[in-house]
């Protein structure tokens, strides 16, 4: 298990862009949500029914506090500290909205705003908070925001008070854009650690997204993050039989993706010295992702990514496979030297 080191004085990265910290199936996920057919339609008839920009900063604002220097000035703070870390002149409007369900989420089309569970607010310290913060900004500056104001509108959709062939046509569209959305939390993971650049903070985010509870039964000590790292890296390592087959099936209707399977992708990113890298400014700047970074690249990336998960799945279903197979022949080959009973 990953020693996770102290939190150190953070470093600022000015101009830095999404492309940056951006995780290769994300960019692939949304390339492949572009192609579906319908999605444009599908975005357009929303926007249409909405009232565009406005009608949808009214749909998620509509029940929530504004944050500022005298609402919430903690997390106003945190806020603009994130902003200032990414150099990210244009400060985000921020919401905190009443609900026992932890979330938060990055919402709008051309001026993006965030909006962050009240749960999220009682469970969290202050340098959880700043974790999530810059997640969400994270969302905002890789441009995010229009496709998961989409998603989240489609969740809301019940497909059983549709008729029968309008819920068979929006099917693959709505898929797509479930897997995209977990994809792009990948991405925003990341930018939650460059932001904070707490580790330790950010892997006791996804503990309590996971399972914190209420500050009030919840004592000091009762959350270990240890046993959590060891409790991710089990799931990151149970394929035996259909256990795969199970995670995947399990997956494809969230929004987001395994807390255990996050903690372990973040960890994995940090090992291969990617992290580091960017604090020391080895990063892409705004205005030169597609000199710096130029789609086909992201694309080659993304389908090794693709190949190697792919690759991994389909190994460890033919080993189990073998397996079987072998404790049938070894099982038969028992049953005829014995003979019958």
């Amino acid at each position: 298990m990953t020693t996770l080191p102290a939190a150190r004085p953070r470093v600022t990265l000015p101009d830095i862009s999404g492309v940056s910290w951006e995780h290769p199936a994300d960019r692939a996920a949304l390339h492949a949500l572009r192609a579906v057919p319908g999605v444009d339609e599908v975005i357009r008839k929303i926007l249409g029914i909405l009232g565009g920009e406005r009608g949808i900063r009214l749909l998620f604002q509509g029940n929530a506090v504004r944050v500022g220097p005298t609402q919430y000035p903690l997390l106003w703070g945190l806020h603009v500290e994130n902003c200032a870390t990414f150099g990210w002149e244009r400060i985000p409007e921020l919401f905190v909205t009443q609900t026992p369900v932890f979330n938060a989420g990055a919402y709008g089309i051309d001026d993006p705003f965030i909006v962050i569970h009240s749960s999220a607010v009682e469970i969290l310290d202050e340098d959880e908070m700043r974790v999530l913060l810059a997640h969400e900004l994270g969302h905002v500056m890789s441009g995010h925001s229009l496709y998961r104001t989409m998603a989240e509108i489609m969740l809301l959709i019940s497909f059983g008070a549709l008729p029968l062939l309008a819920s068979i046509v929006l099917l693959p569209v709505r898929l797509a854009f479930l897997e995209w959305y977990r994809k792009s939390e990948l991405s925003s993971d990341r930018a939650g650690l460059l932001g904070s650049q707490d580790l330790a903070a950010t892997m006791r985010l996804f503990m309590k997204m996971a399972g914190g509870g209420n500050t009030a039964i919840v004592r000091p000590g009762d959350l270990n993050l240890e046993p959590f790292m060891v409790q991710a890296n089990e799931y990151a390592t149970s394929n035996e039989g259909l256990d795969l087959v199970y995670k995947i099936v399990n997956t494809l209707a969230l929004t987001h993706p395994m807390n255990v399977v996050r903690a372990a992708e973040v960890q994995r990113w940090v090992q291969d010295g990617s992290y580091e890298r960017i604090l020391r400014g080895e990063y892409t700047r705004r205005g030169a992702e597609t000199s710096d970074r130029p789609f086909g690249d992201d694309v080659r990336e993304a389908a090794g990514h693709y190949k190697a998960e792919f690759a991994d799945a389909a190994g460890h279903l033919r080993n189990a496979a073998r397996r079987a197979a072998e404790r049938a022949k070894e099982a038969f080959d028992d049953a005829r030297t014995k003979g019958p009973a």
